[in-house]
């Protein structure tokens, strides 16, 4: 397939596959709740960031709050000579403690957004952020063209070069959308778990689609069974926060898990593996997507850059899928 895929309208060319960098900033806390995905090693995640751009990905996709500032400071690491070869995302609108890895609020203001930025830039060691996005899915939309027009005056600074919304909902993308230099929603996205209002107004507006959530936090990779157990530090354990649908009292989920075995044939075609079925569904899915599954290894990197080998799925398949899944 094309490796390669527009940013939406800025025109900045990006691999077709992104890498999400939330588990690789470690452990963050609101109070008790996990929001990262447990310890890591930062030498094996600059590992696999490397690896990724060997293989050929220039897109990485991080937030100031994933491991309460870890994951930018380790991508800083990592681009130290790259980084003229890579397409920074980052987000905003947490406000969190960088010493407790605590979440202590959310602050969507036209002087909280300059902070952050700033912060960021210095994290991340550079003079610029690609592209920018509003990290707040179900923040009022009748409230949000003050954080538009910031984001617009931003672009104007040089300080990013383009923005977006990581959001779920259709009435925040009409917003954003109409910003000159808006050029990417963030969604929720995956094979088992479609968002066809969404992904119509990508397409209406020419923004880049970038899926979160492309395995099903880790459901589509095939590795977890009725009885897997998460760590309690991990996102996706016994105290995981509300929204977290695909695990369950601290277990995978069986609904979800019953959806992934329907598919999982097909996925699995054609000398595929089952996650890079998932992936190879996404571009199938709409040529604005870009999938940004995450990773904390080298050997997951490898696994999910090995989809870069195959094209999408063919037509019959995707119709298959929805059969099977009940959505057509």
């Amino acid at each position: 397939m094309a490796l390669r895929r527009k940013l939406g309208r800025s025109g900045i060319d990006v691999s077709a596959l992104g890498m999400g960098c939330w588990a690789i900033g470690g452990p963050v806390w609101a109070g008790e709740t996990p929001l990262g995905w447990g310890k890591v090693d930062d030498e094996e995640s600059i590992r696999a960031v490397h690896a990724a751009l060997d293989l050929g990905v220039n897109f990485f996709d991080t937030a100031d709050v994933y491991g309460a500032g870890h994951s930018e400071k380790v991508l800083a690491r990592a681009f130290a000579d790259h980084r003229s070869d890579v397409i920074i995302a980052s987000k905003f609108s947490n406000v969190f403690n960088e010493t407790t890895k605590q979440i202590i609020g959310a602050d969507a203001s036209p002087e909280y957004i300059r902070q952050a930025c700033e912060a960021s830039l210095r994290r991340l060691n550079t003079d610029y952020i690609d592209l920018y996005q509003f990290h707040d899915n179900g923040y009022p939309p009748d409230q949000a063209d003050p954080v538009r027009e910031t984001l617009e005056d931003l672009v104007k600074e040089g300080k990013i070069r383009a923005y977006g919304w990581s959001t779920d909902f259709a009435d925040r993308v009409e917003i954003f959308a109409q910003g000159e230099n808006c050029t990417a929603i963030q969604l929720q996205l995956n094979v088992l778990d479609d968002n066809a209002s969404v992904i119509q107004l990508c397409e209406k507006y020419d923004l880049a689609a970038i899926n979160r959530g492309p395995l099903a936090m880790g459901l589509l990779s095939g590795k977890y069974t009725a009885e897997t157990k998460p760590s309690l530090e991990d996102v996706r354990g016994e105290k995981s926060p509300g929204w977290m649908k695909y695990f369950k009292d601290g277990k995978p989920n069986p609904d979800w898990l019953r959806k992934m075995e329907a598919v999982r044939e097909i996925l699995a075609s054609n000398g595929r593996t089952l996650s890079q079925g998932a992936i190879a569904w996404l571009w199938a899915r709409s040529e604005q997507t870009i999938p940004i599954p995450g990773f904390r290894t080298v050997e997951q990197v490898e696994e999910n850059c090995g989809a870069l080998q195959f094209d999408p799925l063919t037509r019959e398949q995707m119709q298959e899928i929805e059969t099977l899944l009940a959505r057509d």
